[in-house]
């Protein structure tokens, strides 16, 4: 099966100055199929963001190939691939406020994409869309002449979620997408994302810190530390036999729900300041299960 998102030796570097160059994100390998969730997890400033941002050209990859819907699109890209880059993949940005612009109503938030690549052919189809979009995402068709303070948080995802859509992409990037909500809203939105992917055979990316969200809504994972890819597995896989000391530690912070078990939880220690990634490679445990090894200074 040819994947859908092909992300070959990914580098995306920022030189902070003469002397200074941030390394966020270092020769990460890995592919996404169609109809599938690929979660991303590790902790803040592993370089997760910066990932889906490479991949959906916010940010021009330092080096590294990446392979979309057969095209490719890191270099410079002209216009056609541009367009289809711009029309089949999304992104559901993290804080529900600051990505959407105040001084707009929700309406022509949503229907931005359309107008711009023109994808309907007069006002009543555009309106029609944007209805249907809304419903999709348990808002109300009225909600389209409202502006965005006038959402609640969970509200204001779901349009972030109705504006990824709207556009029918084959590939949406979900920075974080529910960190900022309540967890009974996360619950609800992630459930949501669950029943449009069912729908519409769309691909997640899914970037998050909670690993029980990432277990319940992925097929796969992969997990980041220091700008490098660890580990990556099916869900089963990395829960069940986590084999590099990162995961293991990762998994160990997982809190329980049974107070007796959560007394004798055992925390599992990694001391980042002694791993070195530098000219390691990825060894294979089973056909779909990857580790980096773990040198030491």
């Amino acid at each position: 099966m040819t994947p859908l998102l092909k992300v070959e030796n990914l580098h995306q570097h920022f030189k902070i100055s003469r002397n200074f160059t941030v390394k966020a994100v270092n020769g990460v390998s890995f592919e996404i199929y169609a109809g599938e969730t690929y979660g991303l997890v590790g902790e803040s400033g592993s370089g997760k963001t910066t990932i889906g941002r490479s991949i959906i050209r916010l940010y021009d990859p330092t080096d590294g190939e990446i392979i979309f819907n057969g095209k490719k699109i890191s270099g410079n890209l002209d216009n056609k691939t541009n367009k289809m880059l711009r029309q089949n993949m999304q992104m559901i940005f993290q804080d529900p406020m600051s990505s959407l612009n105040p001084r707009k109503k929700i309406g022509d938030i949503i229907g931005e994409g359309l107008d711009i690549h023109g994808l309907y052919s007069n006002l009543s189809e555009r309106n029609d869309i944007i209805s249907g979009i809304l419903k999709k995402v348990g808002l109300s068709p009225a909600h389209a002449e409202r502006y965005p303070q006038q959402f609640s948080g969970g509200q204001r995802q779901r349009v972030g979620i109705a504006r990824a859509l709207v556009m029918n992409p084959k590939l949406i990037i979900a920075d974080e997408c529910i960190s900022a909500l309540d967890v009974s809203i996360q619950a609800q939105v992630v459930n949501l994302m669950k029943d449009i992917q069912a729908e519409t055979k769309c691909a997640y990316l899914f970037i998050a810190h909670d690993l029980s969200m990432v277990k319940y809504i992925s097929d796969r994972i992969g997990v980041l530390h220091k700008g490098y890819l660890v580990e990556t597995g099916l869900t089963e896989e990395i829960f069940s036999n986590p084999i590099h000391r990162y995961t293991q530690s990762l998994l160990s912070a997982v809190p329980l729900p049974n107070p007796r078990v959560e007394k004798n939880r055992q925390l599992i220690t990694y001391d980042a300041n002694t791993a070195d990634y530098e000219n390691t490679e990825m060894y294979q445990v089973s056909s779909t299960h990857f580790v980096m090894k773990s040198p030491v200074r």
